[in-house]
């Protein structure tokens, strides 16, 4: 302010109160404006006016404060400094600049006739900063999901946000905030929020994990060679990741069960028998759990035997069906095995039951 300042310039000048002081406007010449210094924060600044001939006393003042007069130092800013002081010029730098240095600074100085102020405007520019962002969030498939992104700077920082990886284009936003109603597994991922002005970029990421319930991969038949090493091997898709349990019929199978091996690793479970004999082949059910549900898959496990007997590969479909007839005690075998996948039951397949029907024929021979 003009007051604060003529105040000022009288104190430092001792002038006499009587003594005319202009304002600036009332002589283009004696109280020049100059152009706008924009400077970005953290950078180095210099102030610089001209001196001229008799002068008697020269002072740099910010907005109301002396920081200079003459060689004489007045702030106690360490960041500021005297430069050159001269009949030409007098120069003071300001280190480290900061935004509580925007503002006008005034030169002034005193002829032997009237003083004379040379005001600049500084302009601080500042780099956008990420000051508060959400945190890494976990959520449950089918809720409705809310990202936070705000920040700091000068001019105004624009503020984006965007599915970093796995890379989704179709999902951004352009402002602070990024709605994902009714969220699914497939929008799990890393998510960046930019904050951009004209000075720099400020990017931050937050992790967005989603629980959803085990699926599991369909169980095959498999068939192996009697005294061999069989294994049947069981895939879960689940996050959190799935606990297996295994199933022979009715009955849950542990490790080191009747020479039999059960191992997890991550989505896989794989179940191991050593020495296949006789009475392994059948119904093994692998289920997959998590604190959000459970899914079931159904293996049928055939013995393979390397048995060359024309007249049983030969049997016609006929042959096959009276032979199930007579052998009626295997379809009181595994029952229906509730599917976790679609919630309905599974029975015995047919062609299980047919291959277990000419392992016993195979058997005879």
């Amino acid at each position: 302010t003009n007051a604060c300042v003529v105040m000022s310039l009288r104190l430092l000048f001792l002038l006499p109160a009587g003594l005319p002081v202009r304002s600036q406007g009332e002589s283009q010449s004696d109280n020049k404006q100059m152009d706008n210094i924009t400077i970005r924060q953290g950078e180095t600044l210099f102030l610089s006016c001209s001196q001229g001939d008799f002068v008697t006393h020269t002072a740099w003042l910010n907005r109301s404060s002396i920081l200079y007069a003459g060689e004489d130092k007045w702030s106690v800013d360490s960041r500021v400094s005297l430069v050159t002081l001269n009949q030409d010029e007098f120069t003071i730098k300001i280190e480290d600049v900061d935004l509580t240095d925007e503002g006008q600074y005034i030169c002034a100085v005193q002829t032997s006739s009237r003083p004379r102020t040379t005001s600049v405007h500084i302009i601080v520019q500042v780099p956008p900063k990420i000051v508060n962002l959400s945190k890494d969030l976990v959520v449950n498939e089918g809720s409705n999901v809310t990202l936070m992104c705000l920040a700091n700077g000068k001019p105004e920082p624009a503020i984006g946000w965007r599915m970093l990886s796995p890379s989704d284009d179709s999902l951004s936003s352009d402002n602070e905030v990024l709605e994902i109603p009714f969220i699914s597994r497939y929008r799990a991922g890393v998510y960046e929020c930019t904050a951009a002005n004209e000075i720099a970029v400020d990017t931050q990421t937050v992790e967005l994990t989603v629980n959803y319930p085990p699926s599991v991969s369909d169980g095959r038949d498999v068939g192996v060679t009697l005294g061999q090493r069989g294994v049947l091997q069981c895939e879960a898709d689940a996050v959190p990741e799935a606990d297996f349990e295994w199933y022979r019929d009715d009955r849950r199978i542990f490790s080191d069960f009747d020479g039999i091996e059960i191992e997890d690793a991550g989505a896989f479970s794989k179940l191991t028998f050593f020495n296949v004999s006789e009475a392994d082949y059948g119904n093994y059910t692998c289920v997959a759990i998590n604190k959000l549900g459970s899914a079931n898959t159904m293996f049928c496990y055939i013995i393979s035997l390397l048995v060359e007997t024309a007249s049983v590969l030969e049997m016609t479909s006929s042959d096959l069906e009276q032979t199930a007839f007579e052998n009626n005690d295997l379809l009181e075998g595994p029952g229906a095995v509730q599917d976790g996948n679609s919630g309905t039951s599974t029975v015995f397949t047919p062609t299980c039951l047919l291959l277990i029907i000419l392992l016993q024929l195979l058997l005879k021979f």
